[in-house]
């Protein structure tokens, strides 16, 4: 019975001819080449792969599985989605609210690691802003502030420091304690020190200045020089007793610094009073900050929107099972934490990677920009330690942080709840950041389906094989027939193992039938 079959077999395959090869290969190669352009077309028009789709749609129900995706609510979201479309400056850069001391920590990075963190452009910016905010046109009046005016201008920080304790030697000057403060003192507490001379001298130059402010366009200059100064330095000495342990004065602080200057928002200090009443765990105080600044017409930050996710998540995070969700479908608040979780990452993609520690953080850069990887380094250098705080919270957030980039399939182009994601970010990145030492992230992009990868891999297989049939015949024949013969091998062994086992009589009317 064994030789019949065998003849069989080998007489079909010396009948196939090459011609019959060639439009083998070649009839497959076209089939591919049909499914890849309709899986790519598809691809790009609705952003998913369809043999994905119905596979996931269909199939999945029958074998039992429960689709977990969770659909936006976009309908609570269109007023926040038209606002924040506008037409907005790209690429801003902004100063780091919770930056850090020059001298006490960037320094001393530095000296143990022989590595420096922080960039000339970052640094140039920041010599700028000490220009805008504490020196103005009246400063020659004062030979101390004419010293300091100098002094921030200068690119040598020993030269900087030589001229703060030039114009100490002539008066007690704000602006000179503020920079020994910042880039001479190797400690938080003798920072803290430093800056409590500075108060001193800023409320005296601040109450007289007030006085005067409307004698003229240069007093109004130096008044406004003054309460710039008065606000650094109080903001700071919240920050030392915020660093020093002491979170409940540094809350106390923020307040009344809020209360007193309530139109310098571009302190931002409201971030460093969510970053307090977090490592307090005082969460209800958290939701009434973030109700006012979590705004439509207030600009958003890292800070804001996943401060309010990581305060949605809480609510469910404890509880939260991927399987049980897959199995009965997520509730309200699960879907309110997952549409929270979204919202954050479509604002500022970078965060997860830090918080899920599956990339390395640095130290924050002095300046960030909104929705880049300097502002994501900035927020997870200081806030990872408030989401490892709340159990499941950062489980909750590995399972669905992924799910943003099916919503937004082209995010350069078009957002979702916010404006799209600004092109030029890496390029300003990358000033920021020290990519000696740093890879800078850049946005997630879109990975190919994996049907439209298989499509293409067996399209090219089949063309290959097709124009080496036309050009090899006899050749691709005997390998043709040497494949078939080893595919053909496990079934031949496996019959032939039947037939010594089962009577031949037995197989002569299973044959038959």
């Amino acid at each position: 019975m064994k030789k019949p079959r065998d003849a069989a077999v080998s007489m079909f395959l010396n009948t196939l001819t090459p011609k019959f090869y060639v439009a083998l290969t070649g009839t497959s190669s076209l089939i591919s080449g049909l499914i890849l352009i309709f899986e790519w077309w598809y691809f790009r028009k609705y952003g998913t792969s369809f043999i994905e789709q119905v596979s996931v749609s269909h199939l999945r129900p029958l074998l039992g599985g429960v689709d977990s995706s969770t659909p936006s609510n976009s309908n609570s979201t269109n007023g926040e989605a038209d606002s924040s479309r506008q037409s907005v400056s790209e690429c801003k850069v902004w100063r780091n609210p919770l930056n850090l001391f020059r001298g006490a920590e960037y320094n001393r990075y530095t000296w143990v690691t022989g590595r420096e963190p922080l960039t000339y452009y970052d640094m140039n910016l920041s010599a700028q802003d000490h220009q805008t905010f504490f020196t103005c046109d009246s400063d020659h009046l004062r030979p101390a502030d004419a010293i300091m005016q100098k002094a921030w201008r200068e690119r040598n920080p020993q030269a900087r420091i030589s001229a703060a304790h030039e114009a100490l030697e002539l008066e007690d000057c704000a602006t000179a304690y503020i920079l020994l403060a910042e880039e001479e003192a190797t400690t938080i507490m003798e920072a803290e020190r430093l800056f409590k001379q500075a108060l001193k001298a800023g409320e005296s130059c601040y109450r007289r200045s007030q006085q005067l402010q409307h004698h003229g366009t240069q007093y109004e200059a130096q008044h406004r020089r003054d309460t710039n100064v008065l606000v650094y330095i109080k903001r700071r000495l919240a920050m030392c007793s915020r660093k020093l342990g002491r979170t409940r004065e540094a809350v106390k602080m923020m307040r009344d610094l809020m209360k007193e200057f309530p139109l310098l928002s571009m302190f931002n200090i409201h971030e460093n009073l969510l970053e307090s009443l977090l490592e307090l765990q005082n969460y209800a105080d958290v939701q009434a900050v973030l109700a006012k600044y979590d705004d439509i017409s207030l600009p958003k930050s890292a800070t804001i929107c996943y401060t309010a996710a990581l305060l949605k998540a809480r609510a469910v995070s404890d509880k939260f099972s991927p399987e049980a969700a897959s199995r009965r479908g997520l509730s309200t608040a699960e879907m309110n934490a997952v549409e929270a979780i979204h919202r954050a990452v479509e604002f500022n993609p970078h965060v997860p990677k830090y918080l899920l520690e599956m990339k390395s953080l640095i130290l924050p850069p002095e300046h960030i920009l909104k929705r880049g990887d300097s502002e994501a380094i900035a927020y997870a250098f200081f806030h990872l330690q408030h989401w490892k705080r709340v159990e499941g919270a950062l489980n909750l957030l590995h399972c669905t942080w992924e799910g943003t980039f099916r919503m937004i399939p082209y995010p350069l182009e078009k957002g979702h709840l916010f404006y799209p994601y600004p092109i030029c970010t890496e390029t300003a990145d990358r000033e920021l950041l020290p990519t000696v030492f740093h890879e800078v992230s850049v946005y997630p992009k879109k990975e190919l389906p994996f049907f439209i990868l298989f499509t293409a891999g067996l399209c090219s297989f089949t063309a290959m094989l097709a124009l080496l049939t036309h050009q090899f015949p006899e050749l691709m024949g005997v390998f043709a027939k040497a494949f078939l013969s080893t595919l053909f091998a496990p079934l031949n062994f496996i019959m032939e193992k039947v037939e010594s086992i089962l009577p031949s009589s037995l197989w002569h009317q299973l044959t038959r039938i």
